[in-house]
């Protein structure tokens, strides 16, 4: 069987990245898939990097025990929070410590107080736990796969690219700082913020600059959500849902309405610059997603990050990796496995509507 060369793009999410650190966990086993290059916003940036890590060091063996020893961390670090679920949201609520004394305490305060004066001392926890899972040396000479880590600059709100050779702790800590629980993160006397406010995950910088023709999207947050949110933290879990996603979608209308314009060229004999635009023609993109199980973990769940949920997300991750394999692997290669120009170049024209598995 002929070895597939991907990219992958990882969404941000909070403790909802061990979905991911799943989805990447079943491609790793796979011989046959060889990872290219890796965009990642958040969570996903942290993915990203640990599994690059593992793999300067040790192999696909060693990516796989990397990522698991990472999400290990964080759920041991979890069973100690305050924020941990209390038995009544268990039996209510799985997953959602919403009834936490100490998670609505926070979340009030934290709509009244900033993170300088509710941590003036700039606590991270995730510090420690990057510093010990990460050899960053390592992701700095690495040839392979390329990264792409993403943060929002809070002075101009545009999006900055750390590549492999700048990537260290506070650029990965830049990308997942949530302005209402940590001080922005500076970096060359400019200031970050998460990422996902300009890009969930970047997609462009890694079209352009990897090889690979097939883009998988790893995508954490629900695109959709039925019904009409009614109470005061739905509304607001629905509305950084959208905002989260907000990006990504727009890169893909870009990829879209590019590919749509390429096919109306050559269908009318016009030519294009291939040098700049042949990649995006011939990108197929994939997407990995569990709307289904995923979307009844609202918001909240994303701060909870017990062992056994962890469990959970990557169980979940690494089933619909290997369902989106069994379906889809004839594809890689040959075509894309989404909608991309009838879902984001306004509706399909005559003779341009791709071809999906």
């Amino acid at each position: 069987m002929a070895q597939h060369s991907i990219d992958l793009a990882l969404q941000g999410g909070g403790s909802h990245g061990a979905f991911t650190w799943g989805v990447l966990d079943r491609l790793l086993e796979d011989s046959d898939i060889r990872i290219g290059g890796l965009s990642g916003t958040s969570a996903g940036a942290m993915n990203a990097v640990v599994l690059a890590s593992g793999l300067a060091n040790g192999g696909r063996k060693g990516a796989r025990e990397s990522l698991t020893a990472f999400w290990k961390s964080i759920g041991r670090a979890g069973s100690r929070s305050l924020l941990r679920q209390t038995p009544l949201d268990a039996l209510f609520e799985p997953w959602m410590p919403n009834g936490s004394p100490m998670a609505k305490f926070f979340d009030v305060m934290s709509r009244l107080v900033s993170p300088y004066q509710l941590n003036p001392w700039n606590i991270n926890p995730l510090r420690n736990l990057l510093e010990k899972h990460i050899d960053f040396d390592a992701i700095h000479s690495l040839e392979e796969p390329k990264l792409f880590i993403n943060a929002t600059n809070v002075s101009t709100g545009h999006n900055r690219i750390f590549r492999n050779a700048d990537i260290g702790l506070d650029a990965l800590l830049a990308s997942a700082c949530l302005p209402v629980l940590f001080h922005a993160v500076e970096i060359e006397n400019e200031a970050y913020w998460d990422g996902g406010y300009v890009a969930n995950p970047a997609l462009l910088p890694l079209i352009a600059e990897s090889e690979p023709h097939d883009l998988i999207l790893v995508q954490i947050n629900p695109s959709e959500r039925p019904g009409i949110p009614r109470t005061a933290p739905d509304i607001i879990d629905r509305i950084n849902e959208i905002s989260f996603n907000s990006s990504l979608n727009q890169e893909l209308r870009t990829v879209a309405l590019i590919k749509r314009l390429l096919r109306e060229e050559e269908a009318s004999g016009h030519s294009y610059n291939a040098a700049l635009f042949g990649k995006i023609d011939a990108l197929c993109i994939h997407r990995i997603e569990a709307q289904k199980e995923m979307s009844p973990f609202g918001a909240s769940s994303k701060l909870n990050s017990d062992w056994s949920f962890m469990r959970r997300l990557h169980d979940i991750g690494y089933r619909t990796a290997d369902t989106w394999l069994v379906n889809n692997r004839s594809s890689l290669g040959r075509h894309s496995t989404i909608q991309l120009l009838d879902d984001y170049a306004g509706g399909p024209e005559d003779g341009f509507a791709e071809t999906t598995a």
